[in-house]
């Protein structure tokens, strides 16, 4: 317990010392230590020189952000690389997860005024999956689908994993001769029963990337049958402040700005995952190109318009 409470304490320092740079822009060692003992991480003691250099080499290990010193004037340090951790990716991914725990973790005396939204237990089953894609093993799991009564046992192979809207995927390819030329499938790790890695081995296919699989797609469905496309949504003043400080998609870009509306352009492949987003948006989003789409999202309104009529 007190080598993890070690490892923990150290994170901290290394996500303070991070953030403390990042938001600074640049700050020499005098100025970082000043602010240093005036956090109570510091618990009234000074940083050695000597700690923060190494802190530096750990901090560039593991999360791939690199502190670099000036080497003139007063050598002020900064952040060599910042932009990385505005960037999608597993090591921003990491930062911000760290900086959340971090702060977490130092508002005990208020935990009752912090309130989380639930993850399903899906991810007990992510180190596993994580352990078997480094090593290119197969995994056994037993899987109950939301579209059948029981569940079925098979082997996999774990191509990559994804999380979106607080659930964890995995992309895998069924050892199955006559599911394994149909291609990667998406599993849902809160779906999975059980789960346990095999001793027998597969190759990657040198032509799979995960992010080409993904490619153009909105959420965890990658319908390669539906291409990428130009897509217009015209979006209400209030609305689009949202969208526009969380995009909906890497993609979008605001190409009209007026006082009652928005409208945003996308390049994606429009299908069920990126419709429900559009509908969850209600009566503050219309598509306006391509017009199938918008034959589509007429036509799911209408179906919703028929439950909801009063005779």
């Amino acid at each position: 317990m007190v080598n993890n409470d070690r490892g923990q304490s150290l994170i901290n320092k290394y996500v303070w010392i991070i953030e403390t740079i990042y938001k600074a822009g640049k700050i020499s060692f005098k100025e970082l230590n000043e602010k240093w003992l005036n956090d109570d991480i510091s618990r009234g003691v000074d940083i050695p020189k000597r700690t923060f250099d190494n802190w530096r080499y750990v901090i560039w290990d593991m999360f791939g952000i690199n502190i670099v010193n000036e080497n003139r004037g007063e050598y002020h340090y900064y952040i060599e690389n910042e932009e990385d951790i505005s960037k999608n990716g597993l090591r921003s991914w990491l930062y911000s997860t760290f900086c959340v725990s971090n702060a977490l973790a130092n508002s005990q005396s208020i935990k009752d005024r912090i309130l989380l939204e639930y993850v399903p237990s899906g991810q007990e089953y992510l180190r596993s999956i994580i352990d078997a894609m480094k090593e290119n093993k197969v995994v056994n799991i037993t899987y109950h689908s939301y579209w059948k009564d029981k569940e079925n046992n098979f082997n996999v192979q774990p191509y990559c994993v994804k999380l979106f809207r607080q659930r964890w995927y995995m992309v895998a390819r069924s050892t199955d001769t006559n599911y394994y030329n149909k291609g990667p499938r998406i599993y849902a790790l809160d779906r999975i029963q059980s789960l346990h890695r095999k001793d027998e081995t597969f190759e990657m296919p040198k032509d799979w990337d995960a992010k080409s699989y993904f490619e153009g797609c909105f959420g965890v469905i990658a319908d390669h049958r539906i291409d990428c496309q130009p897509v217009k949504l015209k979006v209400s003043a209030g609305q689009a402040n949202y969208i526009r400080d969380l995009k909906m998609h890497e993609s979008q870009q605001e190409i009209e700005r007026h006082d009652e509306y928005s409208i945003f352009s996308y390049y994606l492949r429009p299908e069920f995952d990126f419709q429900q987003e559009i509908l969850w948006n209600g009566e503050d989003m219309e598509v306006l190109e391509p017009a199938w789409l918008r034959k589509e999202i007429a036509r799911k309104i209408k179906r919703m318009w028929n439950k909801y009529k009063v005779d």
